[in-house]
């Protein structure tokens, strides 16, 4: 089973920049699926980006163009670069993982079988 730990989440106003991270540790990094899923109050968790065991890359479209999700295997960690942050992106964000997802599944937040804590980001505006 493979442990998760984000980090690098915090307070900055509308159109600076965040990037958060996910070390990993008990698993087989590089066979994972990765992905980046957030939840803002009183709203439901919804998914954000994921970076597939194969290496492929994929942004829900409210933040393409704005949020890079890349990894460094040496390091067993994924990042999520994020950039031009606006107020609605306020959310705790959750770092899961998942052994080789594909298609719809990468965006399904029940087919992941670990999962972080969790790591707050607010925008203000």
């Amino acid at each position: 089973q493979v442990q998760l730990v984000e980090s690098g989440g915090g307070s900055v106003q509308a159109g600076d920049s965040l990037r958060l991270a996910c070390t990993t540790s008990g698993g087989t990094f590089w066979s994972y699926t990765m992905g980046w899923f957030r939840q803002a109050p009183g709203k439901e968790r919804e998914f954000v980006a994921v970076i597939n065991w194969n290496g492929g890359t994929y942004n829900t479209d409210s933040v393409k163009g704005r949020f890079t999700i890349s990894r460094d295997s040496a390091k067993n960690t994924v990042y999520l670069q994020m950039n031009s942050l606006k107020p609605e992106d306020t959310a705790v964000y959750y770092c899961a993982a998942s052994r080789m997802l594909t298609g719809p599944r990468v965006r399904r937040q029940s087919d992941y079988t670990n999962w972080g804590q969790g790591t707050q980001v607010t925008v203000s505006s």
